[in-house]
């Protein structure tokens, strides 16, 4: 089984480790990322496309997610379930990305070659875009009679929605975001692909316990909550804060590893409750904090997680600080709960059920 994975960004390191996944169980898998995580994720074919990081890029974004937003309001949409599409959102936008295109073009040409992508049977395309804004690649491999999958992570369906061509395309669609469900009408669930073994299960806790928060995206993460809520925290019992931002991946798992409990999320402002931050703290035994919808709570077995909003966060982390019979309840159940539900075994075999339903294989 050939199967090539095309991801705008290796993000949080899921789309490497579905690759990883699929490898383990035999089949030729690769990944081609078009621009470069800045975390020290791992990469397999990175093709270095350059990224707008600027200032003026980000309130762009901030902008088109904002106008997002405004759209569903405007047409009395449920925020919900709302699913944008993907396209330009004006004539600027337009030439822009069609200027980008051919400044791309030589690169993926050039993996094309290099990396004989053409021998791919299956296409995840991550974020359901294709390596061009017209999905000419896309196009191209279906009517070679190649499948197309489109793999929702994240904030795509949120923010950015789906690609009418893409979509028209896909043979199976993907989400690891439980709210995707409410967004698409043709879109399956699996978890997110966890490897546990390289994670060593935290045994000792300091005298002095480690709180650690580790947001990539602030506002997505509720951070401005939880600041001063830790500040309430620090002077109520005797504890350290650990704040992780801008730091390497392997750094951030160095840290985390000397830490006792971890906040998520509060605020459901960027996702339903978790991601791979989560599930490496789970993996360590580390009981950890976050805010879920009513909806999700329900909806998630065993849920091993301390449910927390930002009303109630400084109870619970007090709670817990307070507890060391619930730290350590919470430490086991952490893992068992990752070993089971996001293993690599567990997964592939939810995948490779997808698959035959929908004649992938």
């Amino acid at each position: 089984m050939n199967v090539l994975h095309v991801a705008p960004l290796n993000v949080a390191g899921v789309p490497y480790s579905m690759m990883a996944m699929q490898r383990r169980f035999g089949a030729n898998a690769r990944l081609v990322t078009l621009h470069a995580n800045a975390l020290t994720f791992p990469e397999d074919i990175c093709l270095n496309l350059p990224l707008p990081r600027n200032t003026f890029a980000r309130i762009w974004r901030d902008f088109k997610k904002s106008k997002t937003q405004q759209t569903a309001a405007n047409q009395s949409k449920n925020p919900d379930t709302y699913l944008p599409i993907h396209e330009p959102k004006n004539f600027f936008e337009k030439i822009y990305f069609s200027w980008d295109d051919t400044r791309r073009e030589p690169a993926i040409r050039k993996a094309m070659e290099q990396y004989d992508l053409d021998k791919f049977e299956i296409i995840h395309f991550d974020g359901g875009l294709d390596f061009f804004r017209d999905a000419r690649t896309a196009n191209q491999w279906k009517r070679e009679g190649k499948k197309i999958i489109c793999h929702y992570m994240g904030s795509d369906l949120r923010v950015r929605g789906i690609d009418p061509v893409m979509n028209e395309l896909s043979d199976l669609n993907l989400t690891n975001e439980s709210d995707h469900l409410l967004r698409h009408p043709d879109i399956h669930y699996i978890y997110i692909p966890f490897d546990v073994a390289p994670y060593k299960m935290r045994m000792d806790e300091n005298k002095h316990l480690r709180i650690v928060h580790s947001p990539t995206n602030r506002d997505a993460k509720g951070t401005e909550l939880i600041l001063p809520v830790m500040e309430r925290v620090k002077k109520a019992r005797n504890v350290e804060f650990v704040l992780i931002e801008n730091t390497p991946h392997d750094e951030v798992l160095r840290i985390k590893q000397t830490c006792d409990i971890a906040i998520e999320q509060v605020g459901n402002m960027g996702g339903t409750g978790y991601g791979r931050n989560s599930l490496e703290t789970l993996a360590m035994g580390i009981p950890t904090i976050t805010e879920m919808t009513p909806d999700y709570t329900a909806w998630l077995p065993e849920n091993p997680f301390v449910l927390a909003s930002r009303q109630t966060l400084f109870e619970r982390l007090i709670e817990l600080i307070d507890n060391p019979q619930m730290r350590a309840v919470k430490s086991a159940a952490g893992r068992t709960w990752v070993e089971k539900y996001h293993s690599y075994e567990s997964v592939h075999n939810r995948l490779m059920e997808l698959y035959r339903e929908h004649h992938i294989v």
